[in-house]
């Protein structure tokens, strides 16, 4: 009885089994883009963010040891070797002119990541052009054709409301702030690219003021920060020509976790972890 049961066991395992349904990746190309998302602290500090760096814990990274340390970061981001590199750049930047500037000898003084990752990887590797894809976002766009109606939609929002995740929060920026000067800034970096620090950074606009306002907060979270992404993601799309290229993004590190989901999601992209580099 007990060896009909087992058969009959298999056999059902069997049968289930063929009339399973395929996943749905089999129906897409199996060749994707392949992109690197580095997300970074900016180098040269400009203080624009909400999570602003003590004047002690800053790091120079044109002085000894971390410009033998970001030559070290250049060096394993290379391994990638990116057909095609993006930045945080907007159209006002210039982003082209700065580039043939700085294979001219500019600007390789200047600290800011655009310049000493982005820029500098792009000359390493001869490629001819750098792709500035950031984006404002739609509540920008909305202010700016109708202040009076734009603040009609998040005026019950409460910015000012008692955020008990932030004061946890707080205390491990201050603590990562502090060990950016001990750890090796790829290291460092490894460590701002993992998936849960990504989804660290982003779930600090899911508490606080997004409950606010009767659904306003998470309007405006949708109609700002996420639709900021979603468009940085559309110019992505639009300078990807071919399943072949290999595309690295160099962003504030507060994008990556948007972007990351972005392209994971994609049938069209496969999303490089930053520790993979290694083999």
């Amino acid at each position: 009885m007990r060896a009909i049961s087992a058969l009959f066991i298999l056999v059902s395992t069997l049968t289930f089994g063929q009339d399973q349904l395929k996943s749905p990746s089999e129906f897409y190309p199996s060749q994707k883009t392949k992109v690197l998302v580095v997300g970074t602290f900016h180098f040269d500090f400009p203080g624009l963010d909400e999570v602003k760096t003590a004047e002690d814990d800053k790091i120079d990274v044109l002085q000894e040891p971390k410009k033998s340390e970001l030559e070290d970061l250049v060096a394993y981001i290379k391994k990638f070797n990116p057909t095609k590199i993006a930045i945080e750049a907007r159209p006002y930047w210039n982003t082209m002119q700065k580039y043939k500037e700085y294979k001219n000898g500019m600007h390789k003084d200047d600290r800011d990541e655009r310049y000493q990752l982005g820029m500098r990887i792009a000359a390493d590797l001869e490629l001819d052009s750098i792709y500035g894809i950031d984006a404002t976002a739609f509540s920008n766009d909305l202010y700016k054709q109708d202040s009076i109606y734009a603040n009609k939609l998040f005026n019950k929002v409460d910015w000012n409301i008692e955020d008990p995740y932030w004061a946890y929060a707080e205390p491990y920026f201050e603590y990562r702030d502090k060990k950016m000067k001990d750890l090796h800034l790829l290291d460092f970096i490894k460590s701002m690219n993992t998936r849960e620090a990504h989804n660290f950074n982003f779930g600090l606009y899911l508490t606080g003021s997004i409950a606010t306002g009767n659904g306003q907060g998470a309007d405006h979270l949708s109609m700002w920060w996420y639709n900021r992404n979603a468009r940085i993601f559309s110019k992505l799309i639009n300078i990807t020509k071919s399943p072949e290229e290999r595309i690295l993004v160099v962003f504030g590190n507060g994008h990556a976790a948007i972007l990351r989901q972005l392209l994971e999601a994609s049938p069209q992209y496969e999303f490089v972890e930053f520790d993979s580099l290694e083999n």
